[in-house]
């Protein structure tokens, strides 16, 4: 058993919050918890310990029956100054891609290499070098009818960037999709930063290929160094987010790296797993009541 004080959040969906007061009561009763403290009535709650049970991965899958998110992790540091996030299926709920490919009539092909590019069965550079390809010919023009019809965001989003920044924090957005969606998801929910890879064009045409270097699982975590060098924070100061096997270097690496709604893989060697919250979890994580939300 790990003697470093922990903090045992638990979650639900806010969309229809579901956290038993009694059940979360018998927790830290079973587990000899400090006080209840409640962030959000019925959706988040969180109570300190001495260290990490033995049981708590069991315990886990236990509330995951419930609609239940259970995590633990340090106490000391949990307020987080930098946001690290992924895009697709992130701060976004599609796979750009995907939708790009449902434009061109290969829906079906990408959306297949895609789920298993992200469950970490296929090399990423591979897999979108092959997607990619699948789009050649497809107008520049689909781009924007993509953003603006096939798009949406990940709920909680903009609440998590702007109480964040409130505080003073840094968002950055680093995504294997590419900089026409990046662009304008990051001016969107206010990230201070953006990057991602960059598909070709010539007459207003897709190419078929992506500009070189492919941003992949290694420079997400080149980001993380880079930007936080920059600003002068450590990577225990970061928290990051995202869904796929080409996170989970990112998702290592920072202070608190949280697999949201994630791929199987993923999950299995994530810190933190969020499969019920939206992206406030990354709020009531940090140890933030729901009445210290900026905007919404």
């Amino acid at each position: 058993m790990t003697q470093t004080p922990q903090t045992a959040t638990l979650l639900s969906d806010p969309r229809a919050p579901r956290l038993d007061p009694a059940a979360a009561e018998a927790l830290r009763n079973a587990w000899g918890g400090g006080t209840l403290r409640w962030l959000a009535p019925d959706e988040a709650c969180e109570f300190d310990l001495p260290a990490r049970p033995a049981n708590a991965e069991e315990v886990w899958r236990e509330f995951q029956t419930l609609g239940i998110d259970l995590a633990l992790q340090p106490s000391a540091g949990r307020r987080k100054r930098m946001l690290l996030a992924d895009m697709d299926s992130t701060m976004i709920e599609q796979e750009c891609i995907d939708e790009l490919a449902e434009e061109a009539g290969v829906g079906a092909e990408v959306r297949g290499i895609t789920a298993r590019a992200m469950n970490g069965e296929l090399d990423f550079e591979g897999a979108l070098t092959e997607r990619v390809g699948l789009l050649k010919g497809l107008s520049e023009r689909v781009i924007d009818k993509v953003l603006a019809e096939r798009i949406s965001y990940m709920p909680g989003g903009a609440v998590l960037l702007a109480t964040m920044k409130a505080a003073g924090g840094h968002a950055a957005l680093v995504s294997g999709g590419f900089t026409a969606f990046t662009s304008v998801v990051a001016e969107a929910l206010g990230f201070d930063e953006h990057r991602a890879n960059r598909l070709l064009a010539e007459g207003g045409v897709l190419t078929g290929e992506v500009a070189r270097p492919i941003l992949g699982r290694e420079a997400k975590v080149a980001a993380l160094e880079e930007i936080t060098a920059r600003l002068g924070i450590s990577e225990r100061e970061v928290m990051a987010v995202g869904d796929g096997a080409n996170d989970l270097g990112m998702l290592g690496r920072a202070g608190a790296g949280v697999a949201l709604h994630a791929k199987p893989s993923v999950q299995a060697e994530a810190q933190l797993r969020v499969n019920f919250g939206d992206l406030t979890a990354l709020l009531y994580l940090q140890g933030y009541e729901k009445a210290e939300f900026v905007g919404g």
